[in-house]
């Protein structure tokens, strides 16, 4: 292991023998990283955190955030304390990810993108620059979600999706109701494309191999195979 004298790397955690730990590091009990993994500087690897191998974390990162629900918060904060991360895994500059999180080998977390508590992201996705994925969403394999776009909590997301970005999602209908069996975020379901902009309301679902267009604003399902463009988003026949 090559560490850096100002890194802090609790005695109980688990290095394999090539990893590298830059400068001022902070590495957490319990925690286990795999061989050929390199730390930059000011990352910091929350207690119980597992790094698979080959996988790099820039400056920055956070691995392993702990959820706090504050007196505003009308979710009750739930979560295990622990992180998967796999092989060959990419992690960004200033990313957070919180506890009771997996994501799949071979992924790309870009910078400054956030994933709370709850989530489960596939092999090979792309979660790019500044993307929020709020709790309980899940994520298939070969996702790829663009910059600035934001998942809500309660979202489905299936294998080989491509979302556009700045595309928007809710989960709410009632807002002033409380945090219930009510709050459902959109389905998007396998192979089907989100474009720039496009706002998916509360438990609406976009078909197999479906497209939503640039700007539309979803408010119903649209069936497998079909283009809908427009606010609100109708079939668009060509």
């Amino acid at each position: 292991m090559i560490q850096h004298r100002t890194a802090i790397i609790h005695p109980e955690a688990r290095l394999a023998g090539d990893v590298v730990v830059g400068a001022f590091a902070v590495i957490g009990a319990g925690v286990s990283i795999g061989r050929g993994c390199v730390l930059h500087p000011h990352v910091v690897i929350g207690d119980g955190a597992s790094i698979a191998e080959d996988c790099e974390i820039f400056p920055h990162a956070v691995i392993g955030r702990e959820p706090k629900g504050a007196g505003a918060t009308a979710r009750n904060v739930t979560f295990e304390r622990r992180v998967t991360i796999g092989d060959g895994c990419s992690i960004g500059c200033s990313a957070v990810i919180y506890y009771d999180v997996a994501i799949g080998a071979g992924s790309l977390i870009g910078d400054s993108a956030s994933i709370r508590e709850q989530c489960r992201i596939g092999a090979q996705c792309i979660v790019s620059r500044c993307v929020t994925i709020n709790y309980n969403t899940v994520i298939g394999d070969r996702v790829k979600v663009m910059d600035l776009t934001h998942l809500t909590g309660n979202m489905i997301i299936e294998d080989d999706v491509f979302v556009s970005t700045l595309v928007g999602s809710a989960n709410d209908n009632l807002v002033r109701a409380g945090f219930g069996d009510h709050v459902i975020g959109p389905k998007l379901r396998r192979g089907c494309v989100i474009g720039a902009g496009a706002l998916l309301l509360p438990a609406t679902e976009v078909g197999c191999d479906a497209t939503l267009g640039a700007g539309a604003v979803l408010t119903k399902n649209i069936p497998d195979g079909e283009t809908w463009v427009g606010s609100p988003a109708r079939p668009h026949h060509k």
